[in-house]
């Protein structure tokens, strides 16, 4: 296998950068640049050089294979962040025989092919190189850790359990077996169905905290919408007016509530009009207000904007700085702040609740593997059911559902799966 190299810190200038080499060359390479190669795992300064050129003076480590992050032998050089710097040790490894410069997420590919990832943990990998809030680190951090390959493990066990209990009684069809078998396959899959259906039921909070919850701003026109936005975002965001119907289009403003991440929609406000074209932002208003996962409703009288609230959503009065709020309601200004810090509290209690039995399944493939396995053990419950003639059929969903929860993990059918998501991936990962 080739030896390859790659910035692995960002592009740019910066105090260090990391140059990272993975693969049976890397410490020859290092040998030829530091003259020596430190103890494994133990940093060591040394001065890099080149035909008698000095490159950097550098913090240099090593790897053994088996023990770095992709299993092979691997070596890092912790260099001065200045960019000739950076680029001149790029150069020279591109002139080292036997080097050539990694492709997009090759790094994080080696380590699933050795065994040092599965592919679940190679999707949380790239969740938390792209995590924006606190809770989606630390969602990426438990698929990282291997949450999802223990469970999937765990389930497989059992389900290769009731499957070989089934081919037992296959096999030995023409001679007595000591035991029905067929309660213990049945609790078997009973406990599996139940463990997939959990997880299956916190697909959708999990899917929020990965790509983000919507909120709508809704009202009438000229109800204070725009500047809520505005003060909400801290930057003027959308062009406020007195006129009425400012607002033709969704602006959209992404930000952290709760550590969640979260897309304010301003919509454009709600009534009757002959105008085509208001007509039309007010069509599309309604379509994002009603596809919202949470709809703050701005009123500025006791008439609801053409559009009914539902349990979770937030009904607030806006302008709270004319004092048209009745007493008792949450009143809000955008130009005075006035019921600002309670509305973010809200929206943060009212997502946070829609979390709370967020589980490890956070990918549609994950969510489609679990389908496709509870399926299979349905079929083969039905199959034990119906008698011992049926048996083999039993068996065959079994390994069916096997299969589906194997490819959580990466161990089947994934290779045409494996170009999209390390193509996501930096040149250095």
């Amino acid at each position: 296998m080739d030896t390859i190299f790659a910035l692995a810190s960002a592009r740019g200038r910066a105090g260090v950068a990391v140059v990272r080499l993975s693969g049976p060359a890397s410490w020859q390479a290092v040998e030829r640049l530091a003259g020596s190669v430190p103890m494994p795992r133990r940093a060591s300064l040394r001065r890099l050089t080149w035909q008698g050129d000095v490159l950097d003076e550098a913090l240099v480590l090593t790897f053994e294979k088996g023990k770095s992050f992709t299993g092979e032998q691997a070596a890092e050089l912790h260099l001065h962040g200045a960019v000739a710097t950076v680029s001149a040790v790029l150069r020279v490894l591109s002139e080292i025989p036997g080097l050539r410069m990694a492709e997009p997420g090759e790094f994080t590919r080696r380590a699933l092919e050795n065994g040092r990832l599965d592919l679940a943990q190679v999707e949380g990998l790239a969740d938390l190189i792209d995590a924006e809030t606190e809770a989606q680190r630390k969602q990426a951090l438990r698929v990282l850790s291997g949450a999802t390959g223990e469970r999937a493990e765990a389930w497989r066990r059992d389900l290769v359990r009731a499957a070989a209990l089934l081919e037992a009684t296959i096999d030995f069809a023409d001679e007595d077996v000591p035991e029905d078998v067929t309660p213990e396959v049945l609790a078997l899959i009973d406990r599996v169905e139940t463990d997939l259906r959990r997880e299956l039921s916190g697909y959708g909070a999990a899917e929020r905290i990965r790509e983000g919850f919507e909120v709508a701003i809704v009202g009438r026109p000229n109800s204070g919408k725009s500047t809520l936005l505005n003060a909400l975002a801290g930057r003027e965001a959308a062009i406020t007016s007195e006129i009425a119907g400012t607002t033709r289009d969704v602006i959209e403003v992404r930000m952290e509530i709760g550590g969640l991440a979260v897309t304010l929609l301003d919509t454009a406000g709600l009534r009757e009009t002959d105008d085509a074209v208001e007509g039309i932002g007010i069509e599309r208003a309604l379509q994002r207000a009603r596809a919202a996962d949470l709809r703050v409703f701005l009123l500025d009288s006791d008439d609801l904007p053409m559009l009914e609230p539902l349990t979770d959503d937030i009904v607030a009065y806006g302008k709270a700085d004319l004092g048209i709020a009745p007493e008792g309601h949450l009143a809000i200004s955008g130009k005075t702040g006035q019921g600002i810090a309670e509305l973010v509290d809200l929206i943060a209690a009212r997502l946070g609740r829609r979390i709370a039995g967020a589980g490890v399944v956070v990918r549609e493939r994950h969510r489609s593997a679990i389908v496709t396995a509870l399926g299979a053990m349905e079929s083969a419950r039905f199959e034990v059911v119906r008698g011992s003639e049926r048996i083999e059929l039993a068996a065959d969903e079994l390994r069916r559902a096997i299969r589906a929860l194997d490819s959580l993990v990466g161990r089947v059918d994934v290779e045409h799966l494996l170009d999209e998501i390390f193509s996501s991936f930096c040149i250095g990962k």
